[in-house]
């Protein structure tokens, strides 16, 4: 059974920054609420709870996604990587980056970005005595602005290489916000060995992911599905680590999960690109 913090009281709400709105939805508490988290409101447990009757989903995508953060910091770990720069990070409910990074690799640093103060909110928290990760309220779309944040500037060294996750956020933008222009903004930021890891929901995928989508036009966060191509599009140079782009669920399986009827009900496309120049 899942344990909600009450944040609908008055006490709780004067607490909150005065930009939250409590009575719509919101993509990143809605995200928070199918993981089983603790920060969300009446509002988004609902409007998850409509999101699963429409689609007959039980929150498949999110678990998987949830699932390749987890196998795709171990890899980055791995090869050698001990920044990460994790935008659109969401609410870190358990089983966030910094936790499997600093379990595998002590000192490891982190930084999150997020434009919802909630997840601000709650990440200052979390983080407050973990001197190798940090949050900053920014939105991912303007590089420049979350790049030259002082606070990112002082935690990351950008003549080392970073891993950059953009994972389950890039279908919040749409198409004339330019996400591949984005995604070049921060490729061109780091150096060549640098890495970049990504998921997208899938255009290509079921029908349910569609009205999924539908639904979340009455979000502040609408959604748009893309198809294989143009998700690997985003990934323009890099050299994708092995098995490519593929279904999350496919993207180097290790067991800890159970599988799926199909690849394809992931709905989530999801790979790890290398990255060759500046």
């Amino acid at each position: 059974m899942r344990r909600y913090r009450v944040v609908e009281d008055r006490a709780s709400v004067d607490k909150l920054p005065s930009e939250v709105e409590l009575d719509r939805p919101n993509a990143a508490r809605v995200y928070d609420y199918m993981l089983g988290g603790a920060n969300n409101f009446a509002a988004d447990r609902a409007f998850a709870e409509q999101i699963k009757v429409v689609t007959g989903s039980q929150v498949r995508p999110s678990r998987v996604n949830r699932s390749f953060l987890r196998r795709a910091v171990g890899q980055l770990i791995n090869v050698g990587i001990t920044q990460f720069l994790d935008l659109g990070s969401g609410i870190p409910t358990v089983g966030n980056v910094h936790e499997i990074a600093q379990r595998a690799r002590p000192g490891t640093r982190v930084m999150y970005v997020d434009n919802e103060p909630v997840a601000v909110a709650y990440a200052e928290h979390l983080l407050a005595d973990n001197p190798d990760a940090a949050i900053v309220q920014a939105d991912l779309r303007d590089p420049a602005a979350v790049l030259g944040h002082p606070a990112v500037r002082e935690l990351i060294d950008f003549n080392q290489p970073v891993a950059v996750l953009m994972l389950a956020v890039l279908h919040f933008v749409p198409d004339e916000a330019d996400p591949a222009g984005i995604v070049a903004g921060y490729r061109s930021a780091v150096p060549a060995g640098s890495y970049l890891a990504l998921s997208h929901l899938a255009a290509d995928g079921h029908a349910e992911l569609r009205r999924a989508a539908d639904w979340f036009q009455q979000t502040g966060s609408p959604m748009v599905l893309r198809d294989r191509a143009q998700v690997a599009a985003l990934f323009t140079g890099t050299d994708l680590l092995d098995p490519g782009l593929v279904w999350a669920s496919l993207w180097r399986p290790d067991g800890a999960d159970p599988e799926l009827p199909s690849p394809v009900d992931s709905g989530v496309y999801a790979g790890i690109g290398r990255i060759r120049t500046a």
